[in-house]
């Protein structure tokens, strides 16, 4: 059996923030045997641990659709502003099973074994040494030293030798890479044996996005002998893009043991004595096999359940703000200066959907604290295992500094309480007012969804995400000699790569600021995502957009260019005539967009620079290449122009001119609406709510002014703002202010479905109006309102608030308000909504 733990300190790294104890929990349990490892399920987990008294993380089990999807909307309520405190509050109401986990019951134990002593044995009553903390204080220059003092203090039984962990002169840690080859090559001595060589094997073969490491084993330095050796393999799945292709692979091989992000095993490569093994070997050789037949017959439908678990990291802002802005912005930061951090943090905000209005305060804070480190460490770069030493006592000191600095923070420090901040989070502030102030904040970065159009007096920087081959040079000529231009009146201008001496990009950037209204075609394939980020920095630096041009094709399940493509580039690249392998050249610049299939690659892009042109092809009615031209490229070559003279493969060249042009004004116009990049749509979630359509109230509210003068009187003086109102017109369910985050994300299970409406009456008085609405059924249940009054508000007038519209029906009973029924009442959907 393998009992996993997280040690949890504050002494081995900064990560996140600094435990005020050290503490250490279960996070994994397998059985290990001559079959396959059966990894124990959350449940299964805390029944083990609960046995044996071992100590867990907080756990929570969500066994039903409506506890799932209250969860995830939870989490989209909490994600900017989410600490321990809050968090298991929220989810201990949504859970259908809470596990709290107490720092007390580690008291408890030291209670029990203290008035229940166990047996003597040998060693029980040793001085145990020094803690953790003071070893590491003791050592804190030197990590070298501070390890092998760690490893003295536990003890011989634990470490024997320190050789295992830093080697020695006649045995270096590092092992030959030609142990995995042997590995591969062996006969298995057991089934599990068997079965890694299996996936290792295929790992190997689809060269999947993976390291392989192999050290030496010095806990059986004894037993080593030229016939006798021992290894620990180290194994380490690097994208995400592999686990992917490994489960493709699952489905046709049910029987393949799944893979991990990261694992060790032990490895005995030993030499049998031929004959006195022979036996021996023919009887592994049948267990083996038994063992396979027996395996594969339980695993016929395995996949269904246990190996197509995912995990899934849901993070806090708080926590990325440390881990992520801070900490891995560290290295951009001084290495390329204050302008590339910036566009570093911007681009994760835009990637985890993070709110307008956190972006700008995180944006002060952020240059804020460049500015800060910067002056204090010079070129010195803050270590990024000790970076919390600087960044704590910065945060603690803007935290204090006001209310909304502390909830952007979080708890830092030991001045800032965590009782003070849950205080200002949840303090009462106006519910649909959230939604109006929302909207009024200026993005820190343009969105790209709405392509405004490239102002005058800014420039277009084209560019090619491509491969040789991909007919830049060509669109490039053509585009630059198309009479009219891109229909806009700024000079059109081309750089070709292969006429550009020294470093490309930085010429191009030169030529930008001498030139900065002008459109730059650059003529040079920009595959990665180094020269994007130049780029990015460039448009900032001289006021530009950007409009990256990419070869169309479907792309294989990691590479956006599908080997089709590939053959076509290879066919007509112009690369230099000199070079003896060309071949080699194009393979090397595929290789390049490894690890993305193609809807990753054009997400990226589109998030990136807020646009992206397809430049047509490959026909799509196309015959398929056979299979050996897939596997052999060069023979492909030949097989392509074969069935290009036949089939008429290649989309005609003057289509293609004309389509990029035409995006291009577009582009230039801001009549550009990027495609979908096919990513959930993600943010932080204020409250619940059902969105009317305007046209349907607006018409109510049109007959109810032609039936009753006075009310036709009251709606015509305020045209003008109830029309803005109703271009947000919605009955909100609960807003986590006023309501609690699990109030709001108990609606989760019934968010994008249509809800009937009925609105029955309207009151108003000379400071607002609005319409009562009782909320109907969706799949026979009624959806509740936490508010008690729902309504649509239609009008506040300047200075009111629109959560005082709430008081409406009581100012009615008091005769401060008028009151208009709508008979028969109005029956209008909407869908159910997260704002």
């Amino acid at each position: 059996m393998c009992i996993s733990m997280e040690l949890v300190t504050a002494v081995l790294g900064d990560h996140g923030q600094r435990p005020l104890d050290d503490y250490v929990v279960v996070t994994a349990v397998t059985e290990l045997g001559n079959g396959k490892p059966k990894f124990y399920s959350t449940s299964e987990i805390i029944a083990f641990c609960r046995k044996w008294r071992l100590p867990t993380n907080h756990v929570w089990l969500f066994s039903t659709r409506k506890s799932v999807t209250s969860f995830f909307a939870a989490f989209d309520a909490l994600c900017e502003e989410g600490i321990a405190t809050s968090v298991c509050r929220a989810l201990d109401e949504v859970a259908d099973i809470s596990v709290p986990v107490s720092s007390q019951s580690a008291r408890d134990m030291e209670n029990v074994l203290r008035d229940h002593p166990p047996p003597p044995c040998d060693g029980a009553n040793l001085d145990l040494g020094l803690s953790l903390r003071e070893i590491c204080a003791a050592h804190r220059s030197n990590e070298e030293q501070q390890m092998i003092a760690l490893l003295r203090s536990v003890g011989p039984s634990f470490c024997p030798s320190e050789v295992d962990w830093f080697g020695d002169e006649s045995h270096p840690k590092n092992a030959d890479k030609s142990v995995i080859t042997k590995f591969l090559q062996s006969q298995p001595a057991d089934y599990s044996t068997s079965k890694l060589q299996e996936m290792v094997r295929l790992m190997k073969e689809k060269r999947l996005p993976a390291a392989f490491k192999c050290y030496h084993n010095f806990h059986r330095a004894d037993d080593i002998s030229p016939d006798n050796l021992f290894y620990k393999l180290v194994v380490h799945v690097h994208s995400d893009s592999g686990f992917r292709r490994y489960q493709k692979e699952m489905r046709h091989m049910p029987s393949l043991w799944p893979l991990y992000r990261g694992f060790f095993v032990d490895i005995n490569l030993f030499k049998s004595n031929k004959g006195r093994d022979l036996m021996a070997l023919k009887s592994i050789e049948n267990a083996v096999k038994d063992a396979s037949e027996n395996d594969g017959q339980r695993e016929k439908d395995g996949l269904a359940d246990g190996d197509v678990n995912l995990m899934i990291k849901l993070k806090f802002l708080t926590y990325k703000l440390r881990t992520f802005l801070i900490r891995n912005g560290l290295s951009i930061l001084f290495k390329e200066g204050p302008a590339a951090y910036k566009t570093y943090y911007l681009r994760q905000m835009k990637i985890w959907g993070t709110s307008d209005g956190k972006q700008k305060e995180l944006c002060k804070m952020l240059d804020e604290w460049a500015t800060y480190i910067r002056r204090k460490c010079g070129n010195d770069q803050l270590s990024s295992s000790t970076y919390l030493s600087e960044a704590e006592p910065f945060l603690e000191q803007y935290a204090k500094r006001s209310p909304m600095n502390q909830i952007l923070i979080g708890a830092a420090g030991n001045l800032v309480r965590t009782e003070d901040f849950l205080a200002i989070v949840d303090g009462d502030l106006d519910e649909e007012g959230d939604l109006l102030k929302k909207e009024g904040v200026t993005p820190a970065t343009p969105e790209p969804a709405v392509k405004e159009a490239v102002q005058k007096d800014e420039g277009l920087i084209v560019f090619f995400p491509g491969i040789p081959g991909c007919a830049k040079s060509a669109l490039c000529k053509e585009l630059l000699n198309a009479p009219g231009g891109f229909a806009d009146d700024r000079p059109v201008h081309t750089l070709m790569g292969d006429l550009v001496k020294g470093k490309y990009w930085p010429k191009v950037a030169d030529e930008r600021r001498k030139k900065p209204q002008s459109i730059m075609l650059a003529d040079k394939n920009a595959p990665n995502e180094d020269v994007w980020r130049q780029i990015e920095d460039m448009c900032r630096r001289t006021r530009a957009s950007a409009v990256p041009i990419v070869a169309d094709s479907e792309g294989t399940d990691t590479n956006p260019y599908s080997l089709d493509a590939l053959a076509v580039f290879m066919f007509r690249g112009k690369l230099d005539k000199e070079s003896s392998n060309a071949g080699y050249v194009l393979l090397m610049f595929y290789h390049l967009y490894e690890g993305k299939n193609r809807s990753e690659f054009e997400s990226e892009l589109i998030e990136r620079f807020g646009s992206l042109i397809k430049m047509p092809l490959l026909k799509s009615d196309r015959t398929p290449l056979p299979d050996p031209v897939k596997s052999v490229l060069e023979e492909g070559i030949d097989l392509f122009n074969l069935h290009n003279r036949r089939h008429g493969r290649w989309v005609p060249f003057e289509s293609v001119v004309h389509l990029v042009r035409e995006e291009l004004k577009k582009i230039a116009k801001g009549e550009y609406k990027p495609p979908s990049s096919e990513k959930t749509k993600h943010g932080s979630i204020i409250f619940a709510a059902i969105n009317l359509p305007a046209t349907q109230v607006h018409s109510l509210l049109e007959k109810l002014a032609a039936a009753n003068p006075t009310m036709r009187f009251f709606l015509e003086g305020k045209k003008k703002t109830i029309q803005e109102k109703l271009e947000r017109s919605h009955v909100t369910l609960a807003h986590k202010r006023s309501h609690g985050v699990a109030a709001v994300a108990s609606y989760g299970q019934h968010l994008n479905r249509e809800i009937p409406v009925e609105l029955t009456e309207l009151i108003y008085n000379d400071k607002m109006a609005a319409l009562t609405a009782n909320v109907g059924c969706v799949d026979g249940e009624t959806v509740v309102s936490k508010n008690e009054w729902p309504h649509v508000t239609l009008w506040t007038a300047e200075g009111v608030t629109a959560k005082e519209a709430n008081t409406l029906p009581q100012l009615y009973l008091e005769g401060k308000a008028s009151r208009v029924v709508i008979d028969p009442p109005v029956s209008i959907s909407g869908p159910l909504e997260f704002f």
